[in-house]
């Protein structure tokens, strides 16, 4: 069982799994940094100077316009739907780099697909063949 296991972890798919796990988990940052520092401030103005991550709706007793922060280190439940707008803009974005991507191999291998196979060389004359071209040249030879 513990060859079967160590087989199975060091074949290149699990291995390129991995790879691609922890890359993910890198871009999920990057994405997030670009959706609530780049994106986020970019609309906010449009909408009045409105900051996605502090909407919420309080379920309970709460000071009126209260960080999001504040409200939860009190201890009041909230729908913190602002961070759900921040969270579905970045699915939206990595969906996108996703398609990206997936849409660039598509293409690469259309085109590996699509371009023309080098002719091959064609195969060497059978050895009667090539005897009876030489002697055809010996005797054209001899005759001038």
């Amino acid at each position: 069982m513990l060859k079967e296991f160590r087989d199975f972890a060091v074949k290149g798919n699990v291995i390129d799994l991995a790879v691609g796990i922890i890359i993910g988990a890198a871009f999920g940052k990057i994405v997030s940094s670009l959706v609530n520092d780049i994106i986020m401030p970019a609309i906010s103005p449009m909408l009045g100077k409105l900051d996605f991550s502090n909407l919420y709706i309080a379920l309970g007793e709460t000071a009126a316009g209260a960080p999001l922060a504040e409200v939860k280190a009190a201890g009041v439940p909230v729908i913190a739907y602002g961070q759900f707008i921040n969270v579905a803009i970045e699915f939206v974005i990595v969906a996108f780099a996703v398609f990206m991507l997936v849409k660039a191999v598509n293409t690469a291998k259309r085109k590996e697909a699509e371009a023309p196979a080098a002719p091959a060389e064609p195969p060497a004359p059978p050895a009667e063949e090539v005897l009876l071209t030489e002697i055809r040249d010996l005797l054209k030879a001899q005759a001038k």
